[in-house]
């Protein structure tokens, strides 16, 4: 009966592109039930920084499409690698056998990771490279023949994933609390929003370090649990632990990483070379999922024996180290430098702390700003439960054209880094009007 009613509506109307979606795609993080209800935008083409829907309105992708673009949609250069690694081979497997822009791209990258003498290893989303991360952490130390090292710290409000390893990382909450009896226990320490939070992460290294295998933190920016920041040199204090203690240090920079705090990766400012590093998102200017664990010589260098012996790494991915994505990875990576980006992000994270300042937060109901470059997280101050002010003020934004998404009452404002300062005004205009429109009496 399901199956006739979903026909029924594929074939009603062509132009119903909301109820086409509804019948046949289920979307993440979303409820299905009423999806249709809320207005959801279904987007056509791009051009430069904004998305063109299927009625031809413009929305600035203010999010850059969940944190993936870069630099903005549509970027001949991409395209033009996109089409020759296309003319070349599409994609042949990494398993036992290397590709040449794989290689290229490896090469790039280690010239520009803060990894000592790194190796990657490549798979298609940041939720597999924090896995991969899990399971060389854990196998270093069964490689090395010291037992015990089992144990994974990590903190507060911290959120590295939805695979089942990085589900337990990450710090519950009403999304995940359903697939708790599937994690592992962690050391859990307090996240950014404790000023106290690096003092009891490194206490805690001092006094598991016989049995954790790592720390994983996300450096600077706790993204998803509404931008919560701290200060590179707490960071570098728990580092600084880490080596101290003999604990592998793994940074997810999945959402910080290729230039969104203004530097290329968040553990640069930190002054910090972790072990492990974990890269997604932005790796290809939002083109195509790619993504990588980076290893340092150390941690590769104990994987390394007999054919087939028991130090391999048995893992790997059908699609890892795709050799289209690589081939944009590539030149995405060349353009960063050539365009000279992340000066861009800096003098445009400026105006834009200014204007937030100036204009957003004298708002009564704006309890917070929290900035790290083009990362930005307004939080709102409901004075009451179920009044879904995030939510809201997100669609007031879609409204006026802008494309906004909420972490409950926190706003996120993460555009494309060659957003201009017109289009910055634009976001701030829309976010403004949108919060006086939800929130006066």
């Amino acid at each position: 009966m399901t199956a006739d009613r979903t026909s029924d509506r594929i074939g009603s109307d062509p132009s119903d592109w909301v109820g086409r979606d509804a019948a046949v795609v289920w979307h993440g993080f979303t409820q299905m039930g009423v999806y249709a209800e809320n207005a959801p935008l279904v987007i056509d083409r791009a051009e430069g920084r904004e998305l063109i829907d299927v009625d031809g309105r413009r929305y600035l992708d203010a999010i850059s499409s969940l944190w993936v673009n870069t630099l903005g949609h549509g970027v001949p250069e991409l395209d033009a690698a996109l089409m020759a690694q296309a003319a070349k081979v599409a994609h042949s497997t990494m398993l036992g056998n290397g590709n040449t822009v794989v290689i290229e791209l490896a090469e790039a990258l280690a010239g520009v990771v803060p990894v000592d003498n790194p190796h990657f290893l490549f798979a298609a989303d940041g939720a597999v490279a924090v896995e991969q991360a899990l399971k060389i952490a854990f196998q270093y130390w069964v490689n090395r023949g010291t037992p015990g090292r089992t144990q994974f710290l990590a903190l507060g409000d911290a959120y590295h994933g939805d695979t089942v390893g990085s589900l337990s990382l990450g710090d519950g909450g009403v999304f995940s609390a359903v697939f708790d009896p599937l994690c592992f226990p962690v050391v859990r320490t307090p996240g950014y929003a404790d000023p106290g939070w690096s003092a009891k992460a490194c206490a805690a290294v001092e006094a598991h370090a016989g049995e954790l295998a790592a720390v994983v933190i996300e450096p600077l920016v706790q993204g998803a649990s509404g931008m919560l920041c701290t200060t590179p040199s707490d960071v570098r204090a728990l580092g600084e632990a880490c080596r101290a203690h003999d604990v592998l240090l793994v940074c997810d920079e999945v959402a910080t990483g290729f230039g969104r705090t203004g530097t290329l990766f968040a553990s640069e400012q930190c002054g910090i070379r972790p072990d492990l590093m974990c890269l997604g998102k932005g790796i290809t200017g939002g083109y195509l999922a790619l993504s990588a664990t980076v290893a340092s010589d150390e941690v590769f260098a104990s994987f390394l024996g007999p054919d087939l012996g028991p130090q391999t790494f048995f893992h790997g991915h059908s699609y890892g180290g795709n050799a289209l994505a690589a081939a944009v990875a590539l030149a995405h990576l060349r353009l960063i430098e050539d365009w000279d980006v992340l000066a861009r992000v800096r003098q445009r994270a400026s105006q834009l702390a200014g204007l937030l300042q100036s204009r957003i937060a004298p708002l009564g109901a704006v309890a917070e700003i929290r900035q790290r470059g083009l990362m930005v997280g307004v939080e709102l101050a409901p004075p009451g439960p179920g009044l879904r002010w995030g939510r809201r003020v997100c669609a007031g934004a879609v409204a006026r054209g802008v494309l906004l998404r909420p972490l409950g009452d926190v706003v996120v404002l993460m555009p494309p880094l060659t957003i201009t300062e017109d289009e910055i005004v634009r976001m701030v205009d829309a976010l403004e009007e949108s919060v006086r429109e939800v929130t006066s009496p």
